[in-house]
């Protein structure tokens, strides 16, 4: 019961990341200093899916579920609507790369956005 919680957590965690990675950029546009956090997370995110890498949480969960007695995945909220999202069936190495430049397209735009906001704020400033 406590290795499925934990599996389950770093399930959860593992996804809050993905998000992170992929989104967190909006919250650099409201808090600048965030971007000491999520540029690290978009460079990891991005450099998993172009090396073809497997992140070192889902090992971790693998071994929580063995630990914990689970022959494979439950029925259960996490496993049935958050699992797929993170291992998807259809996931190929092609999948893999266009996954990484998505994580860097989406941030590369967010921190242009950011970029000329603060040329604008400097030149206001002058």
């Amino acid at each position: 019961m406590v290795y499925r919680f934990l599996a389950d957590l770093v399930v959860i965690l593992h996804f809050c990341f993905v998000l992170f990675a992929v989104l967190g950029g909006f919250l650099v546009l409201w808090k600048p200093w965030m971007a000491w956090y999520h540029v690290p997370a978009v460079f990891w995110a991005a450099g998993i899916e172009f090396l073809g890498w497997i992140c070192p949480l889902t090992p971790l969960e693998n071994l929580l579920r063995v630990r914990g007695g689970e022959a494979g995945y439950g029925a259960g909220f996490v496993e049935h609507y958050i699992m797929p999202i993170l291992y998807p069936a259809a996931l190929t190495r092609k999948v893999q790369i266009v996954l990484g430049i998505f994580v860097l397209g989406v941030n590369i735009v967010i921190y242009l956005i950011l970029w000329q906001k603060n040329q604008r704020t400097g030149k206001d400033q002058e």
